[in-house]
């Protein structure tokens, strides 16, 4: 695997969780601090399709037997772009009812303290669905790193049994021409009495 792959690599793991944090803040947040925080996600999900975008050219330059690998991770990168990118729409979502609801004076027939309460609920639920998410991809990364080893250990089992049969018919091909050895020392030997 090239050095630049892995570079992107981490440059991106760095990126998307940048993201992931931030994007958590939005609905936290409020005024400009928030419109500002919104631009910045933006431009860091684009940064994010760039560097994905290295990564597959790069990907696509390692030799095919060796691709398989490094195509199931890019395929799971380009899930966790999607899924932060829903993420993204979400927040934004809620930061356009927010505003919303200011420019109309609109509450919601709630309290403030309700309202801050909901809020936090939401952010600890995007949190922990952020967290199972998590796990589920590394979950599927072990698991693709598990049939990738059976797969090769199959193709090990495989070469040791075709070098079995390679010795095997060796052994045999050894022992037919030690035979072949002694008949003719014999016909020699007989050849040489008379």
């Amino acid at each position: 695997m090239s050095a630049d792959f892995q570079g992107y690599e981490q440059d991106y793991g760095v990126l998307t969780a940048d993201i992931t944090n931030r994007i958590g803040k939005i609905p936290k947040l409020a005024g400009e601090e928030k419109k500002q925080m919104v631009m910045n996600v933006e431009k860091q999900l684009e940064e994010a399709k760039e560097l994905l975008e290295q990564m597959d050219l790069e990907v696509r330059e390692i030799p095919a037997q060796s691709r398989g690998m490094y195509s199931n991770r890019m395929r799971s990168y380009k899930q966790e772009m999607s899924k932060l990118e829903a993420d993204f729409k979400r927040s934004r979502i809620a930061y356009s009812d927010e505003v919303r609801n200011e420019l109309l004076g609109d509450d919601g027939n709630s309290s403030e303290s309700q309202l801050i309460k909901l809020r936090e609920e939401r952010a600890h639920l995007l949190d922990n669905t952020e967290r199972l998410d998590r796990s589920s991809r590394r979950l599927e990364a072990g698991y693709q790193i598990a049939v990738e080893t059976e797969q090769i250990g199959q193709n090990i089992l495989e070469n040791l049994n075709q070098d079995r049969e390679k010795i095997q018919r060796a052994r045999d091909r050894l022992r037919e021409t030690d035979t072949n050895l002694g008949k003719s020392s014999r016909i020699l030997t007989g050849m040489l009495r008379r």
